[in-house]
């Protein structure tokens, strides 16, 4: 063969079902230790185990099968953990934490719930509590965060009004979810972004033509169903503290990078909280390196996810899952190229791995690479792959009984994580909304 037949021949793609036993075997023991829990009555229970634990003997697994030197294997995985989209993604991490610990330790939080409340009509505090959750979850980036700072309050008005408290956690838990699907500083966000190489600006429009008829319908079925004969006492609240979130919201949107849009967040929120004279300059030191702890878990499991991958995709696992799905969806469609096709099969993907972890930022970071291989082979805009990635990973979390979402709920408003999820609306609606608008587009 002559050297311009063997620059022009296309590379051989290795290909190995056998590779992917690592990310089964992640699977089954992060799903196994949950559904162990979860035989014993233990609260939380998919949330016992750590995923950053449960990944290893996956990595340990992944160094075995490799038919190769051990230094080559370790330096194929640190290679992985030193991807600069997996570097990024965990420096982005540490910032969006220390901006809502920060945010929340300077009253950010109480001073929105407030402004909701206080602006709230009486015949509307169903629909509001949905536009509330999700105005919090946009600005702080966390749907737990919000449930864990509006459900308690919003419990305390189901009580003084008569409003059905089944209802009420129907209307965080879609309010939250809603704002944590759009949030430039969301981790979700943050890994559907990185994972396919777009910008958070372009995914978040892209995000909301999908999100926001959703939402829509979703406000009017609140506004329907909605009851409640008591108004809400008027709420002090200070407006200073509400424009760090609004900040970032209108920066980001812009079209700023979020590299100087978290950091100027952060700055904010101190400077003011600092000018009022009640918050010490050393205390925002203390609450910025709280905010790095808190993503502890995210940033680890990133970083070993990344270089699980690497041993992968260097096996062959990746490859063979990637190609096997196109298979399928040329299955199904007449064309080479099937956008709509491709979109779907990223859809259930996803969907799929969400349903096992329990967890919707570690389904998009283990099914990242296999959506990016389809947007590619498919003509998938990247814009487009990260918004479906992140789409129906929000959807499936906000559907599932073991979720800590519905766990979380559930335990505030004293009900089952089944009601809780049977009332979460906005995640039912979206899929709807989404599903079609997929259908609709061009095969």
């Amino acid at each position: 063969m002559s050297q311009t037949e063997t620059l022009t021949t296309p590379a051989i793609r290795s290909r190995s079902a056998v590779a992917l036993l690592p990310l089964l075997l992640f699977l089954a023991t992060f799903v196994g230790a949950g559904v162990y829990h979860q035989s014993l009555g233990t609260e939380f229970a998919f949330y016992q185990l750590s995923p950053v634990i449960a990944i290893l003997p996956a990595i340990v697994l992944a160094f075995a099968l490799a038919r190769q030197a051990l230094d080559k294997s370790l330096n194929q995985f640190i290679a992985g953990i030193g991807d600069s989209n997996i570097i990024a993604m965990c420096l982005i991490y540490l910032l969006a934490g220390a901006f809502a610990a920060v945010a929340k330790a300077t009253g950010g939080v109480d001073a929105t719930v407030a402004l909701g409340l206080t602006l709230i009509p009486a015949s509307l505090l169903l629909p509001g509590f949905f536009l509330i959750a999700g105005f919090i979850a946009t600005s702080m980036g966390t749907s737990m965060g919000t449930i864990g700072a509006l459900a308690p309050v919003a419990y305390g008005i189901c009580q003084q009004t008569g409003i059905d408290p089944a209802l009420m956690a129907g209307a965080v838990i879609s309010g939250a979810m809603f704002g944590d699907n759009l949030s430039i500083i969301s981790d979700t966000t943050i890994a559907a972004t990185r994972t396919q190489g777009c910008e958070m600006k372009d995914k978040f429009r892209e995000n909301i033509r999908i999100s926001a008829p959703a939402a829509a319908l979703t406000f009017i079925l609140f506004v329907v169903v909605g009851s409640g004969q008591s108004a809400v006492e008027a709420q002090s609240f200070d407006l200073i503290k509400v424009l760090p979130y609004l900040t970032i919201l209108v920066l980001a949107v812009a079209g700023v990078n979020v590299f100087l849009v978290l950091p100027a967040g952060i700055l904010l929120a101190g400077v003011s909280a600092i000018a009022g004279g009640d918050y010490a300059p050393m205390q925002l030191g203390k609450d910025i390196y709280a905010g790095f702890s808190s993503m502890q878990e995210i940033f680890l499991l990133s970083m070993l996810v990344g270089g699980l991958a690497a041993l992968m995709k260097h096996q062959g696992g990746l490859n063979w899952l990637a190609d096997n799905a196109a298979a399928l969806i040329a299955r199904f469609s007449k064309k080479a190229q099937s956008p709509r096709a491709a979109e779907l099969g990223m859809a259930g993907i996803v969907s799929a791995t969400n349903l096992c972890t329990a967890n919707n930022t570690v389904s998009i970071i283990i099914t990242g690479s296999v959506a990016k291989d389809l947007a590619q082979r498919h003509g998938v805009k990247k814009r487009r792959a990260a918004s479906m990635l992140d789409i129906f990973s929000c959807i499936n979390q906000g559907l599932i009984p073991w979720g800590a979402q519905a766990l979380l709920a559930g335990a505030t408003f004293k009900l089952s994580p089944l009601v809780v999820v049977s009332h979460a609306w906005y995640c039912m609606v979206l899929a709807a909304v989404a599903i079609v608008m997929v259908s609709l587009r061009k095969a």
